[in-house]
């Protein structure tokens, strides 16, 4: 008898509090990621951050407790970093520091270029360039 395989543990990072233009890119983006595994961070996808676990009730000191635990328990951290964010930028700092494994998504049809600090960095070898969502998935499939 065969053991079931383990779901992976996928923390999604995207900007909440930096801007919420790319939300539909977010919810398509978690949609493909649950297939995989389970997606830690799903509410970053909701239109309203209060439907799920009361996210706005949250206090910030509960917020980062319970982001720290995910960060060191997911087996994976898929981050999309075409809208600059400060707490996406504190998320791969302690993801390096801690040696997880991360993928960069960036959409490379808006104008902007990524960060040199994290095209740069060789811990953030594996990095995703793309400008339709499906595509991304389709790489993503070759990673995951």
């Amino acid at each position: 008898m065969s053991t079931p395989e383990k779901k992976a543990r996928i923390y999604f990072a995207g900007s909440i509090r930096g801007g919420r233009e790319d939300l539909e890119i977010y919810k398509e983006l978690i949609t493909y990621l649950q297939t995989k595994g389970t997606v830690l961070t799903e509410h970053i996808g909701l239109d309203d951050l209060d439907d799920l676990n009361k996210e706005k009730k949250r206090t910030d000191v509960d917020i980062w407790e319970r982001d720290m635990e995910w960060l060191y328990s997911c087996d994976v951290i898929v981050a999309e970093v075409t809208r600059p964010s400060l707490g996406v930028g504190y998320e791969l700092g302690i993801a390096e520091k801690i040696r997880k494994r991360v993928i960069l998504l960036f959409r490379d049809d808006t104008g902007k270029q990524c960060s040199a600090m994290l095209t740069g960095n060789a811990h953030f070898k594996e990095r995703i360039t793309y400008t339709k969502v499906a595509t991304a998935c389709e790489q993503l499939d070759a990673l995951l």
